[in-house]
């Protein structure tokens, strides 16, 4: 991990959609209290203001405040009141837009994730936002950190070609349905599904 380096500022300064696209390919890393856990990004899912299926389409409020801090923060919330779910703040401090990170293809730290998701075959460890946030040991605690120097960090890979990558509506909104804001790697074993 030490020859990787985080995506720069600018990276999420580009148009989220794009950003959400771009993100496939990408390492995302978890700095926990056993060590590393980590993987390359399968599936992502942008939100932007003007989208009323967004934390942010209704303005600032104390739960969404990170969306609007500046571009490569986390944005990590509770959903259910259960299952925490790690975004990526985009576009300059004061715009509310943010990508979901939703699937990751494991590649290590296997044993801690497993030990936070023991029922879970290896493909579906990280399977779901909720579930990705489980077993990598992402919680509330790492909402507002810098996605280039915090604990969560997302490093350069390799990103994913066209042809690699299936572009569709996202799962569970029941408003703006019909954007194909969601992108996930063709044929991965990883990917969240539906």
């Amino acid at each position: 991990m030490e020859v990787m380096q985080p995506l720069p500022v600018a990276f999420y300064l580009q148009p989220t959609v794009e950003v959400a696209r771009q993100l496939l390919g990408q390492w995302l890393v978890v700095q926990t209290a056993e060590g590393w856990v980590g993987g390359r990004i399968v599936e992502a899912e942008a939100y932007r203001q003007d989208d009323p299926a967004s934390h942010s389409y209704r303005g600032r409020t104390e739960r969404n405040a990170p969306m609007f801090g500046p571009p490569a923060t986390a944005y990590v919330y509770l959903i259910y009141g259960v299952h925490e779910c790690f975004n990526a703040v985009c576009q300059p401090e004061g715009i509310g837009e943010a990508v979901l990170i939703r699937a990751l293809e494991p590649c290590f730290g296997w044993e801690w994730m497993r030990r936070r998701r023991p029922h879970a075959p290896d493909h579906a460890l990280c399977r779901g936002p909720g579930n990705l946030c489980r077993a990598l040991g992402i919680t509330r605690a790492l909402n507002g950190e810098s996605l280039i120097t915090g604990r969560i960090r997302i490093l350069q890979g390799d990103p994913l070609p066209d042809s690699k990558v299936l572009c569709t509506p996202r799962i569970g909104v029941r408003q703006a349905k019909d954007r194909l804001w969601r992108f996930c790697e063709l044929g991965s074993p990883y990917v969240s599904g539906r």
